[in-house]
């Protein structure tokens, strides 16, 4: 997968939201949180106004490109409240979480943010780049859609029935575009056609005709996905206070972050349980059949919600933010950290190794089948 070039012009564009975060950090009327979410509306508009007027080519060529940069600008803000709650600098979107979106001061909403302005900026800057250039960036958009759509589905939820319910002020509103624009940005990314392959018919025939054990790393995936299912099911049934007294020493000892009353954890490890769960099953099936062309885009999609769920969670265990009591306890923290990091990289294996060798689940054209079924 070709990494396409940064767009500097978006990137300037973006970095644009620090003096913008300094200066009205310095009104005293945005100490009202109405003031707080019209201004913001108004300066996304604004924004998105320049960006159109500066690259109305790039536009035309692929609409992402105005989703992209406008979600730059807003990384960059996310990365100055990140910052700015663990202490690295002051004077700048204090009043945002302070009136607009308070949730953000969680270590959750911390780890969100850090993730927002890190990652998530790096994906934006190198999709627009490759649109500049006119380059594919599909996988790219893939990986972003399901770290996206993973941020959301623990993010909204938790704000709503954690502890911080009681806070949700009018800039909360303005998920509901941040929503809605990039679930269509994500339709499109999938509707785009796929890069072509180097896998010839031949080849294709010859990787399929390979059992399970004639491939030992499928095999060992295989193991992983059996192992984080049973992982997944246990910790869905630990958060739904299941009685046994594995399920008792596993949040007391283990995990007590996940009895926080901010509701993130407990909804994470329900998304786990009801999405997450079923894939592994599917992908151990498309491991083991040929032929499931259906894998290689959603093991993306999958590794980049598994990336951003596992990095937001494993920060927030340990974050000074989280009460001292449920903190992931000091003779816990290797055990701890060795089955979430496992967690979290497995699938990005799983997409690294459908990428590289993709013969597997290729389906044959009509003309090969009926040979191959000839030759047997």
């Amino acid at each position: 997968m070709d990494i396409p070039p940064l767009a500097g012009k978006i990137a300037a564009l973006s970095l644009g939201a620090l003096p913008v975060s300094y200066a009205l950090n310095h009104v005293s009327a945005f100490s009202h949180p109405l003031g707080v979410a019209l201004m913001s509306a108004l300066i996304l508009g604004q924004l998105f106004v320049a960006i159109y007027s500066l690259s109305r080519g790039e536009i035309h060529y692929d609409p992402h490109y105005a989703v992209f940069a406008v979600f730059a600008f807003t990384s960059v803000v996310d990365l100055l409240i990140a910052l700015q709650e663990d202490g690295y600098m002051v004077g700048f979107v204090e009043f945002y979480t302070k009136e607009g979106e308070p949730y953000l001061r969680t270590a959750h909403g911390v780890f969100i943010c850090y993730w927002n302005g890190i990652v998530h900026y790096l994906l934006y800057l190198a999709m627009a780049g490759a649109i500049r250039r006119r380059k594919r960036y599909r996988n790219l958009g893939l990986y972003w859609l399901g770290s996206f759509v993973m941020s959301i589905l623990v993010f909204l939820p938790g704000n709503i029935l954690g502890k911080y319910s009681s806070e949700i002020r009018p800039a909360f509103f303005l998920t509901i575009p941040y929503v809605l624009v990039p679930f269509w940005a994500g339709v499109r990314v999938f509707n785009q056609a796929q890069p072509p392959t180097c896998c010839t018919p031949n080849m294709v025939q010859e990787e399929q005709r390979k059992g399970l054990l004639q491939r030992p790393a499928d095999l060992a995936l295989v193991i992983y996905l059996i192992l984080a299912g049973f992982f997944t099911l246990f910790r869905g049934l630990v958060v739904l206070d299941c009685p046994t007294d594995a399920c008792f020493v596993y949040i007391y000892q283990y995990e007590p972050y996940l009895r926080d009353p901010v509701a993130y954890p407990k909804v994470q490890m329900l998304v786990y349980m009801f999405y997450a769960l079923p894939f592994y099953g599917l992908a151990a099936y498309a491991l083991i059949f040929p032929g499931c062309s259906w894998l290689p885009d959603w093991a993306l999609v999958f590794a980049g919600a598994i990336g951003q769920a596992q990095f937001s969670h494993m920060g927030a265990s340990t974050h000074l933010r989280t009460p001292f009591t449920y903190r992931v306890p000091e003779d816990a923290w290797a055990c701890f950290f060795v089955c979430n990091m496992l967690y979290a990289l497995g699938p990005h294996l799983l997409a690294y190794r459908c990428l590289l060798r993709p013969a597997f689940f290729q389906r044959l054209p009509a003309s090969s089948q009926v040979l191959h079924e000839k030759q047997h």
